[in-house]
Formats: C-alpha cells, sequence, structure tokens
C-alpha cells in the first residue's frame, strides 16, 4: 500500500527549498565539495543554484528586448554622412556590396534617407544620441555599445530565433533556458527565467522555450498589472487541503516517474506543482509595485498618460524586482502591437513612439539597479532582432536590415564607455569588427562565468550548445577587457 507523506515530512523534506537563499553559502560549499555536481540536474530541485566554470563578472540578466527591428542610426549611431546624403541615391560606392548585404537594395527606393533627428554628445565619453532617446543619454558613460552586429536573416521570426536560440530555426533552448540551466537560480520560490510581455515576438514560445532541456528551464510568463501570475491563490474554502493535496498527487507522480526513469517531462511536472505552490506568496508580493515610493514609481512612468509607456515602465521595475529577489534572468519585449519598431511605412512615426514608450522606464532601469548596488552583478541587455536600411521604402519608411546594427550593454563588469565596431558610413552593413549572433552569446555566457563550450546537452546522441560547434565563436573584443 501506498504510505502518503504526511505534511511533517513535506517540510522537513522541503526546507532547504524554502530557505534557498538564506542557504545560499552553504550550497556553494556543498557544491565545490562534489565538483561533478557543476552540472547535475536534480530533477526534483533543477533550479539549485551550481557553481559556474569560470570566475563570473555578473550574477542576473536582464534582456531588454527591442522587437521589430529598431534603427540604430535613427537612436545612437550617428551618421553625419548619411544626414549629408539625405534624399540623394545611393552612392556606387555603397552599392558594390550588393552581394555582400542580399540585395537589400532591390526592396528599397534608390533615395538615402535621414531621420529629422537632432543630434548631442553626452557624458566624458562623448557619446552620440538622437533626440529620441534623451533619458538613456544621461547613461552615455555606463553603456558598452557593440556597432558592427549582423544576424542571419531579415524575417522577424527567424531573427529573432537567432537571437533569442542561436538558431534561425524554432525548436532550440533560449539564452535564458541555458543560463538557469547552468547556473541555477538564488530563489527558489519563483521561476528561474521570467518574460514580462504584452505583445511578443513573431514565432511566439519558441523564443523562450526550454526545447530539449529538462522542463524548469523554460520562460515563464508574469503579468505587468495586477497579479503576475493568473489563479494562484486557491478558493478560500480550498486553502486548508490545499498542501494534503499537493501531497498526495505528488506520491501519485513520484511513484509514476519511478517506472519510467528519464522521462524528464515528468520530473519537471512534479518539480513545477511543488514550484506553483511555493510562489502563492512571493509572486503575489512581486507584483504589488504600490510598495515602491511615489517617486520610483514616477521614475518608471508606471502610471504615464501614455499607456504604452506606462505598461513598459511597469514591466521594467517588476524586472528590478525579480532580480532583486534572486531571479537568474528577466527578459522584457517592449512591443504593445504586432509592429513594435517595424516601420516599413513610417519609419519616423514609429521610431518616435517606440522611443517615448521605452526611453524614461529604461533609464530609470539603470538608475535603479545602480542605485541599490545590482548594476554591478546585473548584466543589461538591449537589442532587437536586427537594423533598418538607410534606403528609403515607401513615403517615409525603412525595410529590415540584418547586415549591420547596434546593441548595448550595461553593468555586469563590461567595459562601460567602450565603442567595438562599427557600421560604414551610411549605416548599411557592419564594417568593422563585425559580430556575429553567436558571439554576443558567448560573451553574455562568459560574464556570467559560463564558459560556451562547457555549457552543451547531451541530445540524440551529441553534445549541444547555444553558441553551436565548439570553439566557432569568438568573444566580442574590449566587451570584457
Amino acid at each position: 500500500m501506498l504510505k502518503l507523506p504526511s505534511r511533517r515530512d513535506f517540510f522537513t523534506r522541503s526546507a532547504g527549498g524554502f530557505a534557498s537563499v538564506a542557504l545560499g553559502a552553504l550550497l556553494a560549499e556543498e557544491l565545490q565539495a562534489s565538483p561533478e555536481s557543476k552540472t547535475a540536474i536534480n530533477p526534483l530541485d533543477p533550479l539549485r543554484v551550481r557553481l559556474p566554470h569560470i570566475a563570473p563578472r555578473a550574477k542576473q540578466v536582464i534582456f531588454l528586448f527591442q522587437y521589430g527591428g529598431p534603427s540604430t542610426f535613427d537612436l545612437l549611431d550617428y551618421k553625419p554622412e548619411l544626414i549629408k546624403l539625405d534624399g540623394q541615391p545611393v552612392p556606387e560606392s555603397f552599392k558594390r556590396h550588393n552581394d555582400e548585404v542580399g540585395g537589400v537594395f532591390n526592396h528599397c527606393k534608390d533615395e538615402l534617407m535621414a531621420g529629422p533627428w537632432k543630434w548631442a554628445q553626452h557624458g566624458e565619453s562623448g557619446r552620440w544620441f538622437s533626440d529620441l532617446l534623451p533619458h538613456t543619454a544621461r547613461h552615455a558613460d555606463e553603456l558598452c555599445v557593440v556597432r558592427s552586429m549582423f544576424s542571419e536573416s531579415s524575417n522577424h521570426a527567424p531573427a529573432t530565433y537567432l537571437m533569442n536560440t542561436g538558431a534561425i530555426l524554432g525548436g532550440r533552448p533560449s539564452l535564458g533556458s541555458w543560463v538557469t540551466y547552468g547556473l541555477g537560480s538564488a530563489n527558489q520560490n519563483l521561476p528561474g527565467y521570467v518574460l514580462l510581455y504584452q505583445v511578443a515576438g513573431l514565432g511566439g514560445s519558441a523564443n523562450w522555450s526550454n526545447a530539449f532541456l529538462p522542463a524548469a528551464f523554460q520562460g515563464t510568463q508574469f503579468r505587468h498589472e495586477g497579479s503576475p501570475v493568473l489563479n494562484l491563490s486557491p478558493p478560500e474554502r480550498l486553502a486548508e487541503v490545499q498542501r494534503s493535496t499537493l501531497d498526495f498527487a505528488q506520491a501519485l507522480n513520484r511513484r509514476h516517474a519511478e517506472k519510467r526513469p528519464g522521462v524528464l517531462d515528468l520530473d519537471g511536472r512534479i518539480a513545477s506543482y511543488e514550484l506553483a505552490f511555493r510562489m502563492q506568496s512571493e509572486a503575489l508580493e512581486i507584483g504589488e509595485l504600490s510598495q515602491e515610493t511615489q517617486a520610483t514609481q514616477d521614475a518608471y512612468a508606471v502610471h504615464d498618460s501614455n499607456t504604452a509607456k506606462a505598461k513598459y515602465g511597469r514591466m521594467c521595475l517588476l524586472a528590478r524586482r525579480l532580480i532583486e529577489k534572486g531571479v537568474r534572468f528577466v527578459q522584457t519585449y517592449n512591443s504593445v502591437d504586432k509592429l513594435g519598431w517595424d516601420g516599413h511605412d513610417n519609419n519616423i512615426d514609429y521610431h518616435r513612439r517606440n522611443a517615448a514608450q521605452t526611453d524614461q522606464p529604461i533609464a530609470a532601469l539603470l538608475t535603479d539597479l545602480k542605485q541599490r548596488g545590482l548594476l554591478d552583478t546585473t548584466l543589461v541587455i538591449w537589442a532587437g532582432e536586427f537594423g533598418r536600411t538607410p534606403m528609403k521604402q515607401g513615403g517615409s519608411g525603412r525595410n529590415h536590415n540584418p547586415y549591420g546594427f547596434n546593441i548595448w550593454m550595461a553593468g555586469g563588469g563590461v567595459n562601460a564607455g567602450a565603442s567595438i565596431g562599427a557600421t560604414d558610413e551610411i549605416g548599411l552593413r557592419a564594417a568593422r569588427q563585425p559580430q556575429p549572433i553567436k558571439n554576443l552569446h558567448a560573451t553574455i555566457l562568459t560574464a556570467l562565468g559560463l564558459a560556451p563550450d562547457d555549457l552543451f546537452f547531451e541530445h540524440q546522441g551529441r553534445q549541444e550548445r547555444l553558441t553551436g560547434v565548439a570553439q566557432s565563436w569568438k568573444l566580442i573584443p574590449n566587451v570584457l577587457d
């Protein structure tokens, strides 16, 4: 006969999970005593803290994903030559690169277009920003900008997959999943990988899937308004028997799993039930933005009359609260529709609208993290899936351009104030130190203390990695120097 665990038995066995933050140092000592446990995953405690491979600079990540492909030379990549040539045909010296940029000229007018923005230098670094980003510009000296990124796809879903998972096809584990698989998470009462979005990128959940990694490492969406997780609290009449009901269900689940060893989904489901139970108090508290001072709420613009800005402000504030609670990886998506920065018809209006939505909340996040002593250990990443063409499309739009764009990082031990690489004089392609997405991923993993080639998972007889084939990547120079 199956003997069900008592309430006392349960709390005795799970005490370590409820007190994980306080026991962080003890866990580290235990891991040091057992080197093989650096990569071993306990299916019933999958988020347990694991040692990094090398000395880390950062412990946590906030990825501010800019869906739709922002035109970075309209934002932070000053191109005086493009401004000078505004309205003129593309010079022949740039057209000779047509083979390198996939015939991108065929989908645009033979006319260069500069935005109407005013540009100014900021900070001791003298970094240029357009007047679309007045708040972010105040952090000029804290940003490490990579100006020569390129992608392998000019379509939203494949390019978004590539930025998030390292492959242009769906079905691969996401960056957040790899990070939590490698390091676990400091808070056992919340998911290790949290997503905040109203409308996510094209391709949907494949952008934050765990794929073949254990189920515990998939992204979990939190809502940015009201309760972060729907249906988290049981009806009052069931609250008293919830624990005993779960104990009974879990006992049956474990008996079922014992007969099917190696079925990771079963282990993941058992762990997810326990996590859901533990989340009830902590996740509800995370969503109580009223606990923040009025000054903090105003800084993030959470009550702004611009509803898109207010929604994104709440996402950024929730991101800080989640990081403060020990969540390993938080990702926000800026879009409130399926368009985001995707200004095919009217690049000016799209960029004015999206900059107004994101600029103040992102700057507030950087300020807040710094004031709380969290920026040094939190790597903040700002990136879209690709850039846009300097040539005009339609009336005043820009087409997709995967051949040259900027991203920036802050905190987490990156080289603040550095600029790496460059696009050409009109922003068409990465001309100096071009960097593929895998190099960005390798640099992020290394900042977190994860050696890219040592972070792998055996799947169908093959060692699978975020960065692909071993030694096929390079660190982006001067980011971690």
